[in-house]
C-alpha cells in the first residue's frame, strides 16, 4: 500500500501524517514501533507529573492521551474496514483527559498498557487485506481510509514525542 494521498483523510490529519516516513504500515512498524515505546519507558519517574505550564497536561497525562487515541483510532480502522456504513464520531481530547484518572495510575502499568495497545494495534492492521486498507470511512466529518490511519497512528505518537523533547525538556 502506498503512503496515503490527501483524499484518504481531512487536512487536519496532515500534520501527524507528516510526522512519518515509508510506504506502508509495516515499514512504519521497523521504522518507529519499537522508538516510540522506548522513549516513554525511558522518561525518569521524578518526570510523570512535571507539566511545562498551567492547564497542561502532565507527561502522564500525555500517556494516557496517547493511549486513548490510538485505541479510538485503531477502532475507526476496524470499523471502516469492516464497512461500518454510519459516520464515526469525534472526541474531545480535554475531556477524555479530564475524566481520565492518569493522575492515579500506576507508571508502570502505564507503559505496560502502551506497551500492549501498540503491540494489538500492530496486530489488528497485520490483519487487514489490501482491499480493506484502501476503504474509506468518515470520522469527525471528514474522509479517512484505513491505509491513512495507520500513518495518523504513528504520527500521533511521533507528535507527542516531539512535544515532550520541545515542551517538557525530555
Amino acid at each position: 500500500m502506498p503512503r496515503p494521498s490527501a483524499t484518504e483523510y481531512g487536512s487536519f490529519h496532515q500534520t501527524y501524517i507528516n510526522y512519518t516516513s515509508g510506504k506502508d504500515y509495516p515499514i512504519l512498524v521497523q521504522q518507529y514501533n519499537e522508538r516510540i515505546i522506548e522513549s516513554w519507558t525511558a522518561i525518569p519517574v521524578e518526570k510523570i507529573n512535571y507539566a511545562y505550564g498551567p492547564d497542561k497536561w502532565t507527561i502522564k497525562q500525555m500517556l494516557q492521551h496517547v493511549i486513548d487515541t490510538e485505541r479510538i483510532f485503531a477502532y475507526r480502522a476496524l470499523a471502516i474496514s469492516r464497512k461500518e456504513p454510519a459516520a464515526l464520531l469525534g472526541f474531545d481530547e480535554n475531556e477524555y483527559a479530564k475524566n481520565a484518572t492518569a493522575a492515579n495510575r500506576n507508571w508502570k502499568d502505564m507503559l505496560i498498557e502502551w506497551r500492549v495497545v501498540r503491540q494489538s494495534t500492530n496486530l489488528l492492521f497485520a490483519s487487514f487485506t489490501e482491499e480493506q486498507m484502501k476503504l474509506m470511512g468518515t470520522a469527525s466529518g471528514l474522509p479517512l481510509s484505513v491505509n491513512a490511519i495507520g500513518f495518523i497512528i504513528f504520527g500521533h505518537a511521533l507528535h507527542h514525542l516531539h512535544i515532550l523533547k520541545e515542551r517538557y525538556e525530555i
